[in-house]
């Protein structure tokens, strides 16, 4: 008797481990990932999805198996986020809409996906250790993300627009008092 081969490519999906639960949030982020190499048209951003997105599969095999993603990645990551801050860092000064070019706007989605492994690996901690620069690198590459989405609206000319709340008010700065 020949076996329904459908049932076969997800097993995981019977687990119940919350690291399940990250495998699929990264596995969407690296299809997000590669959704964004396909439509961005700067040479710089697509060079650095192309790193990111085996480093994404990196990090889901060190939760699920052999630690794959180190220290020296974290900073490697912190350098990139380092030099997308320095080309935008007028434009962040502010909360900014997720809005702009298909490409801005697929960057700011992959920023949306790393907030949900995030939260996935999270849970993981939860059920066992996990490696304190594992969640760091997560969540840092979600802000690397959110940087590069600026970028690239800067690079074709966009501008951000900011979002400003009307549930958490700004903070003022407090008037300096005068004595006479």
């Amino acid at each position: 008797m020949k076996k329904d081969m459908r049932y076969l490519c997800y097993p995981f999906m019977r687990e119940s481990a919350s690291t399940v639960d990250f495998e699929i949030r990264t596995d969407s982020l690296t299809t997000r990932i590669g959704e964004a190499i396909a439509v961005n048209d700067i040479p710089q951003i697509v060079e650095d999805l192309r790193y990111l997105q085996p480093m994404v599969y990196h990090l889901n095999g060190s939760v699920r198996g052999k630690l794959a993603i180190t220290e020296q990645d974290l900073a490697e990551l912190s350098d990139l986020y380092d030099r997308y801050v320095a080309e935008v860092k007028d434009q962040i000064d502010q909360f900014v809409l997720p809005q702009g070019t298909h490409g801005a706007c697929i960057l700011h989605v992959c920023r949306s996906e790393v907030k949900k492994s995030v939260r996935a690996l999270h849970h993981v901690t939860l059920e066992r250790e996990v490696p304190e620069h594992l969640m760091d690198y997560t969540n840092l590459l979600a802000n690397v993300f959110f940087v590069m989405a600026v970028y690239a609206n800067k690079q074709h000319g966009v501008d951000e627009i900011t979002f400003v709340s009307k549930s958490y008010p700004t903070k003022r700065m407090k008037k300096k008092e005068t004595h006479s």
